[in-house]
């Protein structure tokens, strides 16, 4: 059983600027909760109970959110406000979180990297900080994990996209071998949409063998100088077995502006306490465009 994850969440943000320059992207709220906790969510509801997140400079507010506030709490009982006390106090019991500091922004690969000595020999999953995955019938995670039961190896999370956008995403290259899983041959970063060996997109969500961690130390700076998972993945594939899953749920893109506006209206429409009035506005709101 996958007891730990490793969620990187050291990046600046800068499609999110200003707000990200002091702001970390993962606190953004999606209606009233911060992205990075959907993500945290996922990993516990997948059987996680261990987690190490990367992170970086001006990201102390995320190890805030997870660490009890006895100032917050005790306002809150003084105001008898037990629903908004209970909320914050579950915020700080969802897992054993543990941070560490990624020293230079020098790629997903590094920062995961970081992770070596925490996993120790653990198969384990990785999570990207910025995405949230809502995954149908159970967490996408636990999908993966489930794959990594039968097949005792590395996969991922894979997800259709349009062939004109391909060159935005890692590829995989593969076989298939039952339902929704491949066997893979080989991992393609950014292919142009004439040279791609599929249309599967790498989604945001890993399980790893400890053996990943040889090959990223071997990995040399490729794209922008930073130290790319991709990368080591092709290294990999060549010597052990690796797979890929395409998921079933929908992934919420968190990484832009336009993506993160569509999510907090897809998910403000699920809310229970402002949905159905959120529902009116928008109905309205659109005999006037």
């Amino acid at each position: 059983m996958i007891k730990k994850a490793v969620i990187p969440a050291a990046g600046f943000g800068t499609r999110f600027l200003p707000i990200t320059k002091s702001q970390p992207k993962e606190m953004i709220p999606i209606v009233d909760t911060p992205t990075i906790q959907y993500v945290i969510e996922e990993a516990v509801k997948s059987g996680i109970t261990d987690i190490l997140m990367i992170i970086g400079k001006g990201k102390r507010a995320i190890e805030e959110h997870f660490d009890r506030s006895f100032e917050l709490e005790n306002m809150l009982i003084e105001k008898k406000q037990t629903k908004a006390l209970e909320e914050i106090r579950k915020i700080t019991r969802i897992a054993n979180i543990h941070f560490v500091w990624q020293k230079e922004m020098n790629g997903l690969g590094d920062a995961i990297r970081y992770a070596k000595y925490h996993v120790g020999k653990e198969p384990f999953a990785v999570l990207l900080g910025d995405t949230v995955i809502d995954g149908k019938g159970k967490p996408i995670t636990r999908q993966l994990m489930d794959v990594f039961g039968r097949y005792n190896s590395s996969v991922v999370a894979l997800e259709k996209v349009d062939r004109s956008n391909v060159s935005r995403y890692g590829v995989i290259d593969g076989s298939p071998l039952e339902k929704n899983v491949l066997i893979a041959n080989d991992f393609v970063e950014k292919p142009s949409p004439d040279n791609t060996p599929s249309t599967l997109a790498i989604a945001s969500r890993y399980i790893f063998t400890p053996e990943i961690f040889n090959y990223l130390d071997k990995t040399e700076p490729g794209i922008n100088n930073e130290i790319q998972l991709t990368d080591a993945m092709r290294m990999m594939v060549k010597h052990h077995a690796m797979y890929g899953l395409q998921f079933e749920g929908k992934r919420y893109d968190i990484g832009n502006k336009l993506d993160f506006l569509k999510t907090n209206i897809e998910f403000g429409l699920k809310h229970k306490e402002i949905g159905k009035e959120l529902k009116e506005y928008l109905k309205e709101l659109s005999k006037t465009l």
